[in-house]
Formats: structure tokens, sequence, C-alpha cells
């Protein structure tokens, strides 16, 4: 990832408490070559995307255009039902062809950041900064406003 996309995702996870944690992971993106077999790519990345999965018991969040939309007010319910229910998760972010029907289906939520087509950096950094303005409005921080 460009040096901007770490500086911003590290500038909003730093400022969150440790029960708060938030760590990203890159899955290698499956080949993609002109005339190559896009679900081939696809199953390449299903299969590094589950492999991370560790145990399964990760409560799955898929990002998906398709998913539920929320305010930064109702991204804080969410993320406080999330934490009362004391199990950590695993958000997915799918590549350029988005997740399989095999992550969305093992998805316990599906969640649209946005109805545009955003570049996978800039998800990184929105998706930091929008967990860490959930978590200041649960802390009655002053940062949202």
């Amino acid at each position: 990832m460009p040096a901007w996309v770490e500086q911003g995702v590290a500038e909003y996870t730093k400022r969150l408490p440790h029960d708060f944690k938030v760590e990203f992971e890159e899955i290698p993106l499956g080949a993609r070559r002109p005339g190559s077999d896009l679900k081939k790519a696809m199953q390449q990345e299903t299969a590094a995307i589950l492999a991370k999965l560790k145990n399964r018991k990760e409560k799955v969040i898929a990002l998906d255009v398709l998913g539920k939309s929320w305010s930064s007010e109702d991204l804080a319910k969410v993320a406080e039902d999330w934490r009362m229910e004391g199990r950590d998760l695993a958000l997915l972010i799918g590549g350029p062809d988005g997740l399989s029907q095999e992550c969305l289906q093992l998805a316990e939520q599906r969640w649209s950041l946005s109805a545009l087509t955003l570049p996978h950096p800039l998800v990184r950094v929105l998706l930091a900064e929008q967990l860490y303005r959930a978590w200041t409005l649960l802390s009655g921080h002053p940062y949202h406003r």
C-alpha cells in the first residue's frame, strides 16, 4: 500500500484503546492477467480469506455495496453490539471484483460504506476513521461533532 494509506490507517488505529484494537491483514490478489480466468483469481482470494479466519469463531462482516448503510451514530450502536458479543471481528474488504459468494454467505452482516465504487486503499483509511469515530461516539469524546 502507498505510504499515505499506511499513515492514514496508523493515525486512526493508534488512537484506539486496546479493547477496540483494529488490525489490517492484507490478502494477496489472485492472478489477474489479460486472458486469465477471473473465477480462478477469486477462488484464490477466497481460499486465502478462509485460511485467515483461523477458528471461524470471529464475527464476519463483509463490506459489500449491497450491504446495510449506516450513519456514524448507527455504526456506533452496531459497534457497541459487536463489543457486547465479546467476539473478534473479521471485516472483509473485497478486491477489484468484490467478494466471492462464499465469503458473502459466510458473513453474519453486510455493511456498505457507500454506493460509490471506492478504491481499496481509500477504503482502508475510511474504515479506520469510521471505526475511530464510532469509538469516540461511544466514549463521549468530542471528535464527532
